[in-house]
């Protein structure tokens, strides 16, 4: 069954929790929340951006159609409109601990918050990786969490929000620096995914976007660049590019095929397009090129 939750105090009804202190923002331990019964899975979908740092989770949990992995220390990303579904064995009670923040986008209205947080590539992959945290890290981020609680049960005046987004600001910008170091320290995932992206690009017929190429992987163009970036330095779009000039150097060096058949081979519509990127790309035209190996 899919259930929509609009607000934050809708949330908060259904899973047995007492009413947000703040209509827009909520902090939440996972040791508190009552989850309804039922024989099927739950399945949610949020109108608001939640945030978790989970211990003990002994539940699948998938966002889309993948599952995330899971280790003590976690953190997780949704944005509004993302469908959550939890899966509980038969017979056992769904328990974890932890912190959840959820945060209404209305709450961030008129920050500069609003539009950077749709930036963070963690919120939209297509298959979620958690976020694995150290214990020094953990505590970093358990600690800008209990100061949104502190904020959040005060008295709200007119510092309230500033406080509370600035703090959130500070959470994100840490994960992003904390899934940096995790795309780092798991090379051996990281290579293959690499291994399987040039592969995926050295068949394919004709120029793909990012988006195709992110769909055969069965990840999101934001995760692929993510992924990429710390890999090799450069992004998706740069790795197509490459491709594109080391097949046409080939051709040009190898064939008697004029420029147009070979822009047209490649997959370009007009053969100006190839010879503006081929010169971008070598600072030489595809018959200047051509004519440094006669």
């Amino acid at each position: 069954m899919l259930r929509q939750i609009k607000t934050v105090s809708e949330y908060h009804r259904l899973m047995g929790l007492r009413a947000p202190e703040h209509p827009l923002v909520s902090v939440v331990r996972f040791e508190d929340i009552k989850a309804p019964e039922s024989d099927e899975p739950m399945s949610l979908v949020n109108d608001f951006y939640s945030i978790g740092l989970k211990h003990n989770f002994d539940a699948k949990m998938k966002y889309g159609q993948q599952s995330y992995d899971f280790d003590c220390g976690m953190m997780t990303f949704m944005a509004p409109g993302q469908i959550l579904r939890i899966e509980v064995e038969p017979g056992k009670e769904l328990k974890h601990s932890g912190w959840l923040l959820l945060v209404h986008q209305d709450f961030l209205w008129h920050t500069p918050l609003a539009k950077k947080i749709k930036k963070y590539d963690y919120f939209s992959y297509a298959v979620n990786e958690a976020l694995h945290l150290s214990d020094k890290e953990e505590a970093i981020i358990t600690g800008m969490l209990q100061n949104i609680e502190r904020e959040y049960r005060s008295n709200i005046d007119r510092f309230s929000q500033e406080v509370m987004v600035s703090q959130l600001d500070s959470i994100l910008t840490y994960a992003e620096r904390f899934y940096h170091r995790q795309f780092l320290t798991r090379k051996i995932s990281n290579h293959q995914l690499l291994e399987r992206f040039e592969e995926a690009l050295q068949g394919w017929p004709g120029i793909p976007t990012v988006a195709e190429l992110a769909e055969k992987l069965h990840i999101s163009p934001g995760y692929l660049g993510s992924v990429l970036r710390v890999l090799t330095g450069k992004n998706t779009q740069q790795h197509i590019q490459d491709h594109l000039i080391e097949k046409a150097k080939e051709k040009l060096s190898t064939t008697e095929l004029t420029v147009s058949e070979i822009a047209y081979e490649l997959g370009f519509e007009y053969p100006q397009s190839f010879s503006k990127l081929f010169k971008a790309r070598t600072s030489l035209s595809p018959l200047e090129f051509r004519a440094s190996f006669n």
